[in-house]
């Protein structure tokens, strides 16, 4: 996380694969696992964090396919995500 003008700026997030699913409401965490990994995502969202995910894994990937994405989580494309590459300090990627 970096600064600007004192404010927290945070990274954007690209969901691809089976990830995408973070960006739905049918996902919850498996049962005993303290960490709701959507609801952190969609507080990241709220604080204006750009998320964006993978459009064609929003397709094919997932268990909740057809299911729908919540607001904030933007259908995007490699080329975008090719732009975040290009125009980043530093990419994390796992």
């Amino acid at each position: 996380m970096t600064e600007i003008s004192g404010v927290p700026a945070y990274n954007p997030i690209f969901l691809m694969s089976d990830a995408v699913d973070m960006a739905r409401d049918a996902c919850r965490p498996p049962e005993g696992y303290d960490q709701d990994l959507s609801l952190m995502l969609k507080a990241l969202i709220t604080r204006g964090v750009k998320v964006k995910v993978c459009g064609t894994c929003m397709a094919r990937c997932g268990i909740y396919k057809n299911h729908p994405y919540f607001e904030g989580a933007e259908k995007s494309t490699m080329p975008a995500l090719a732009e975040w590459v290009i125009d980043s300090d530093k990419v994390i990627s796992f």
